[in-house]
């Protein structure tokens, strides 16, 4: 984080990436002093309502956050920006989306958490466009114009008003990662019964991890009758909404998704938490699985960034294998992931893989529907498989077959792609 003082000091001359989070009521002058270096600005945390109409004189701005500022509209200047590809407004008070706002190498835009109520058909113009974030909003439909948007690999548009998923939406030919829960559409999953917990058997330890959605920690369940205790791992959800949609709607998706040998088992559910928090308890997993990758970068936008790790011919079928049998058997309980990716995926070196997080799970709202989110999500497996090959130290033959179910993974005609049933008997 940098300071006001600072800047007008002149003491940030040159710096590529400027923080500043002091309650500002408006945009300093003097950050143009850094108009020929500035490429990252974050204005997150402050009180604006609005920026300069020469925005564009920040000749090298790339990528621009303004979450959590009393923005009601996005503001116009942006669009002058010719290298801004990165647009980030979340939890802002943002209604209106203007047609000129949307920069023309506009490649993620980050909406989340406003009131928007429509979007502007210029969004269809926008060429380079991979992710579009727009979970906690009033939109009832997107614009039709978003079809041309042939590079739109990921949507998020869980938690607003919209009453059916178009056909043209299900059909873009790069889309992989969408997220649509807790919209007024069709539900026809089935409650599973699961087990209640109550609280005090419950003895809280240290935390394992906190994502956008909860905390996870440690904990020991007892029980009633006996006085042994096993170690599980307690997730208490927030109830905001996240860039995914809401954390309820995960934990639901976390119940309806049963018992799988990838996917990490959901022992039961928390009750009477004396502040009313909702939760899971589910199995604690040897510390010898680790995270598969990173989450993308800004630069890399939809795409993991991996440590590089070489993996065997042997351990890449086993993985993959792992986590086709997984989707498969979610997509056969009418459950769309959503967040395939290698972030979210925990694996050992003898190949064991896990498929978690379902932030972005949903569930069908029809038959006909599924079918095409269902090859919607093995897009999101073709690429997943590739990045694998891409840290196998195998040949090009040995590898001949995946390379091929890869490409049929990925194909841009949506239901030529195989169903996850037929990716898991590759295998």
């Amino acid at each position: 984080m940098h300071t006001l003082a600072d800047l007008r000091a002149g003491k940030l001359a040159g710096i590529t990436r400027l923080n500043l989070s002091d309650a500002l009521g408006e945009f300093p002058e003097e950050i143009f002093s850094l108009a020929d270096s500035l490429e990252v600005l974050d204005l997150s945390g402050n009180r604006l309502t609005e920026l300069p109409d020469d925005l564009h004189r920040l000749k090298r701005l790339k990528i621009l956050f303004c979450s959590n500022n009393p923005f009601t509209r996005l503001p116009e200047c942006l669009g002058q920006c010719e290298q801004l590809f990165f647009v980030g407004f979340k939890a802002c008070e943002i209604v209106d989306v203007p047609a000129n706002a949307l920069p023309p190498a506009l490649r993620s835009l980050v909406l989340t958490d406003n009131r928007i109520e429509t979007l502007p058909d210029a969004i269809g113009d926008c060429a380079q466009l991979q992710k579009l974030m727009l979970a906690g909003n009033r939109l009832r439909q997107l614009p039709e114009s978003l079809a041309r948007c042939k590079r739109l690999e990921l949507v998020r548009v869980a938690v607003n008003e919209i009453h059916e998923l178009p056909r043209w939406l299900l059909e873009m030919p790069a889309l992989a990662w969408l997220a649509f829960a807790g919209n007024p559409l069709n539900d026809i999953h089935t409650e599973e019964p699961i087990r209640q917990i109550p609280w005090p058997q419950l003895a809280l330890q240290q935390v394992l991890g906190e994502g956008a959605s909860g905390v996870i920690q440690q904990a020991q369940l007892r029980a009633d009758d006996d006085a042994s205790a096993l170690d599980v791992a307690v997730k208490l959800y927030k109830g905001d909404v996240t860039s995914d949609g809401s954390p309820l709607n995960e934990m639901q998706a976390c119940i309806a998704a049963g018992r799988h040998a990838h996917l990490i088992p959901v022992l039961g559910q928390i009750q009477d938490h004396p502040q009313g928090a909702r939760g899971l308890v589910m199995a604690l997993i040897s510390p010898s699985f680790v995270t598969l990758a990173r989450p993308p970068t800004l630069e890399s936008c939809t795409r993991d960034t991996y440590a590089g790790t070489r993996l065997s011919v042997a351990t890449v079928k086993r993985m993959a294998a792992g986590i086709a049998a997984a989707c498969a058997h979610l997509h056969a309980h009418g459950i769309n992931h959503g967040d395939l990716y290698g972030h979210n995926i925990l694996w050992n070196e003898g190949g064991d893989s896990l498929l978690g997080d379902f932030g972005a799970a949903a569930f069908y709202p029809d038959e006909e529907t599924g079918r095409r989110l269902e090859r919607i999500e093995v897009r999101a497996f073709g690429v997943l498989l590739g990045e694998l090959l891409d840290g196998c130290e195998a040949n090009d033959v040995e590898t001949a077959g995946l390379r091929e179910l890869e490409q049929r993974c990925v194909q841009a005609d949506v239901m030529q792609r195989p169903g996850f049933a037929e990716v898991e008997r590759q295998f």
